[in-house]
């Protein structure tokens, strides 16, 4: 009896922890949130949600910005607007590929929201989305279930799109591919307010696979910056920023490894001589993983470089 009875209580102290995770609204424009997740990996306790994700409040409804990792995700990110807004969920932008963009697509859909997303996105969506599904099940485990992949139905076939919803204008913008291919920015021209997407990180290590281009990442990064001159900024991972935060911790990053993986590939210095001699450059020891990403990054880097495929575009 008083060993169910322990069990009972300690069932009861679980309960509230597994429950515990959530995404606080943060006010960065009248009307403009964002919701700043772990800069850390995808885990259980975090339902895959390590990264950032924003909303606006219109007169017509909300315009969500990326839907998170599954359909669970989706509901924690719902109840984050919920404290904000009774507002219907009335658009989900999807910014870019990487499961944690889209795959609560189906949940919002569900509901009610229709799907934005540029053509370009949608066909690496379409590209990843079994092995995204399969990499984030051994974490999710159970809060994988339910999840159901869900493109939007028509999706922009320009590599832009200048969007109104109850009188807010809303842009979407694709400068050149970067962290995946068809990652875009949502641009708030009223507010200043750039959502980044994968585009930007700060206080934490940008992440180069197999399928970025460091050298069309550099120029998108550029471009947005120089074209659209942003007030704030809401990373794809990190805390809230201004232009200067981001050069730091992404745009010099990007620079660095054009300026010397990109030698250093094309001079045949050897991939295994080359992630040597950098692997330890502690110029970006402050950024948090790079014990768990810098030395990757060279090694992709390297290998786009020597291969040309960096999607570099050329400077005047």
């Amino acid at each position: 009896m008083m060993r169910r009875l322990v069990l009972g209580l300690w069932l009861l102290f679980l309960a509230p922890l597994a429950q515990a995770f959530g995404l606080t609204p943060q006010r960065v424009a009248e009307d403009v949130y964002a919701l700043i997740g772990p800069t850390g990996a995808r885990t259980y306790e975090n339902y895959g949600l390590n990264a950032n994700f924003g909303f606006v409040v219109t007169p017509e409804g909300v315009v969500l910005i990326d839907s998170g990792a599954s359909r669970h995700g989706a509901q924690v990110i719902e109840r984050a607007v919920r404290t904000v807004t009774d507002k219907p969920i009335r658009w989900v932008i999807n910014s870019g590929s990487q499961d944690h963009r889209w795959l609560g697509n189906d949940y919002f859909a569900g509901h009610g929201a229709q799907l934005i997303a540029l053509a370009r996105t949608v066909r690496t969506q379409q590209q990843f989305a079994k092995q995204h599904l399969a990499g984030l099940k051994p974490v999710l485990k159970d809060r994988l279930a339910g999840t159901e992949v869900h493109f939007a139905p028509k999706p922009i076939a320009a590599d832009g799109a200048a969007l109104t919803l109850g009188g807010v204008p809303i842009e979407l913008h694709w400068y050149g591919d970067a962290h995946f291919p068809g990652d875009a920015m949502v641009w708030l021209p009223r507010q200043g307010v750039l959502f980044s997407g994968d585009l930007i990180y700060v206080d934490r290590m940008l992440g180069v696979l197999p399928w970025s281009r460091v050298g069309s990442w550099r120029s998108a990064f550029d471009t947005a910056l120089a074209t659209l001159k942003p007030t704030l900024i809401v990373p794809g991972h990190g805390t809230v920023c201004d232009a200067a935060k981001a050069q730091h911790d992404t745009g010099d990053y990007l620079a660095w490894l054009l300026g010397e993986i990109k030698p250093a590939a094309e001079n045949w210095a050897g991939l295994e001589t080359t992630v040597e001699k950098y692997s330890n450059e502690s110029r970006w020891r402050y950024l948090e993983n790079f014990e768990a990403l810098h030395r990757g990054n060279i090694n992709r880097s390297y290998v786009q470089f020597e291969n040309n495929e960096s999607g570099e575009v050329p400077r005047p």
